[in-house]
């Protein structure tokens, strides 16, 4: 069966997958990311694991894949395979895409950054299907953006397109790592709403799940944690709509985890700071939760290939896959949860 190697690395967990013609999952697997070992371990890990993915593909599906695609963090430099900068790995200007394909025996290979690779599914399978302009912002983390325009994803001049965690919204507010004050994601990430909550509850364990519980439960101190990172997200996200204009906002990362209890006052405070010029988007939820980056990473690699009807639909739009995907260990691959 023709498939292809999907695999989205993270700062702490890798997610893969062989990725069929209609997007169904043929075989999913997990590994950690290992980044306590070092940025040539991280590398290493990395081509181990889609080389067990080739060799799974080959056992149980009866060829290799023609083609493997995968999503990475940081700076990254699509159009030549390298991985520029990744602070949580450690690692600066791997030539990923060529010690991918060298390690597989040849086959094409793409390297997408993992945020507009999510986006790229979300836009093409996900809460973005249908709309010519969207964006896309995960909150975890930090914060990024993918720019979706007419079924692609702006990679921007310098591949920094879409860099909406670092728009200043509250001059002179807490040090980013950037090197600027008042970042968004200094204050509206899951990171920063945690660590806002953990101060103001008094229990350096809190996090923003646990804040979002207090919000519900009417804790006056949650609520006021609560709506300085609303409103500072819906400064960002006004400023991205006057440039953008898109149809579209569409929220993930770990904070959307908190369905209404986000959205119904985020929706509120981006329409009260709309003016008569601007348009209110539809402002959802993303739909393909933590798969994003992997299925993202799989449409890449069909991409890649000359296909008569190129991935855009298939059991990945509609729901849930049809029949059980093969969920086989590979050996040596102990299952995480990231």
């Amino acid at each position: 069966m023709r498939h292809v190697i999907a695999l989205d690395v993270g700062g702490t967990g890798m997610k893969a997958a062989l990725v069929g013609a209609d997007g169904t999952l043929l075989h999913e697997a997990r590994r950690p990311t290992g980044r306590d070992r070092g940025a040539d371990a991280v590398v290493e890990s990395i081509l181990g694991f889609a080389a067990d993915l080739r060799a799974h593909g080959l056992a149980h599906l009866g060829e290799p894949a023609a083609a493997a695609g995968v999503a990475v963090p940081g700076i990254v430099d699509a159009e030549n395979g390298v991985a520029v900068y990744a602070a949580n790995l450690g690692w600066n200007d791997v030539p990923l895409r060529e010690l991918l394909s060298t390690r597989l025996e040849g086959i094409p290979v793409a390297l997408g950054h993992d945020v507009r690779t999510g986006g790229l599914a979300e836009g093409r399978l996900g809460a973005g299907k249908g709309a010519d302009r969207f964006l896309f912002v995960p909150l975890g983390t930090g914060i990024a953006g993918a720019i979706g325009i007419d079924g692609a994803i702006e990679p921007g001049a310098h591949g920094s397109a879409g860099e909406i965690g670092h728009i200043v919204v509250r001059p002179g507010g807490p040090p980013c790592g950037c090197g600027q004050r008042g970042c968004l994601e200094r204050l509206a990430s899951a990171s920063a709403v945690s660590e806002a909550w953990a101060k103001a509850s008094g229990d350096p364990a809190a996090d923003a799940a646990d804040c979002a519980k207090a919000v519900r439960s009417g804790d006056p101190r949650a609520l006021d944690v609560w709506q300085n990172a609303v409103d500072a997200l819906a400064d960002g996200l006004l400023t991205a709509l006057t440039l953008l204009d898109p149809h579209t906002l569409i929220i993930g990362g770990g904070l959307a985890e908190a369905g209404e209890t986000l959205f119904t006052p985020l929706r509120a405070a981006v329409a009260s700071r709309v003016v008569q010029f601007q348009t209110l988007p539809e402002i959802v939820p993303a739909a393909l939760g933590d798969a994003a980056g992997c299925l993202g990473a799989g449409l890449l690699a069909w991409d890649l290939l000359d296909t008569d009807e190129p991935v855009t639909g298939g059991p990945l739009t509609d729901g849930p896959v049809t029949g059980e995907p093969d969920r086989t260990p590979i050996p040596d691959s102990p299952e995480v949860t990231t």
